[in-house]
């Protein structure tokens, strides 16, 4: 399960009076790994879906059940700067209320090198905070990690990581070694689960003008914000859209506190 419970649970307890419980027995792996042993096969709220189907069968006298889904890869605006999201999901089997809390930040441990020597893999250690941060290594095929060559997770120590990444080297000529982006082996990402949480909360606590049903929350962005410069339309936002997934209200507001966009995002001021 990862211990994400530890961060989930407090958050889940202040805001919302919930005990939370794990199912003993639930392997979370079948729905993916990180490590590439099985692929995930369904996107990130589809998994967290999915969990908490898992999560009910094994405790039939649950009535909410909440579930958390990591994705990482590459930045969709910024070149080169990898990107984390979070999703915890919650989901009421009675009344069928589903709210999901995100976070999508630029501060994690997500990175990799090809090691050729132990002294590359110590090297890499040292950049994204080994050991506190526990580190994957693999065997490469074609400069590529393939997990059937060799693997071993949750490296912790450097007497570990030096005994992986020699097995790996010995079988395939070079170790892939990368971080370990299970929440119980990085502490960074961790935090950013409980952010995602205590996002969860802020979305319950808000509730439909209409019905008083929790989870009126952004659904869109409308883009256009001024420039203050020139007054032309930018990307950033000029209006949120909320909407409530029970009865189907839909408000539009201005994105609070901002009025005019910075220069420096606008196309024409600053081609």
């Amino acid at each position: 399960m990862h211990g994400k419970e530890r961060v989930i649970a407090p958050v889940l307890s202040a805001g919302l009076g919930l005990e939370c419980r794990v199912p003993a027995g639930l392997d979370t792996d079948r729905f993916g790994t990180f490590s590439r042993e099985r692929a995930r096969t369904a996107n990130a709220l589809e998994a967290a879906r999915e969990k908490v189907a898992a999560a009910f069968a094994m405790m039939p006298e649950a009535r909410v059940a909440i579930a958390s889904e990591g994705s990482f890869g590459p930045h969709p605006q910024i070149p080169f700067a990898p990107l984390g999201r979070e999703l915890v999901v919650l989901i009421d089997r009675v009344t069928g209320l589903e709210i999901a809390g995100h976070d999508a930040t630029l501060d994690l441990r997500y990175a990799h090198v090809i090691a050729r020597t132990t002294q590359d893999a110590e090297a890499f250690g040292e950049r994204i905070g080994f050991p506190e941060h526990a580190l994957i290594v693999m065997g490469c095929a074609g400069d590529h990690p393939d997990p059937h060559i060799a693997l071993c997770k949750g490296i912790t120590t450097s007497q570990a990581l030096a005994e992986a990444v020699g097995t790996a080297i010995a079988l395939s000529g070079a170790a892939f070694v990368e971080t370990d982006m299970r929440a119980h082996h990085n502490p960074t990402r961790m935090r950013a689960i409980e952010r995602a949480s205590c996002d969860l909360i802020a979305r319950y606590q808000s509730r439909c003008p209409a019905c008083a049903t929790p989870g009126f929350a952004v659904t869109q962005r409308i883009a256009g914000l001024p420039c203050k410069w020139c007054g032309a339309p930018t990307a950033l936002p000029l209006a949120e859209v909320f909407t409530c997934t029970a009865c189907g209200h839909r408000e539009e507001r201005s994105v609070i506190g901002q009025t005019t966009a910075d220069p420096g995002n606008c196309d024409l001021c600053n081609p």
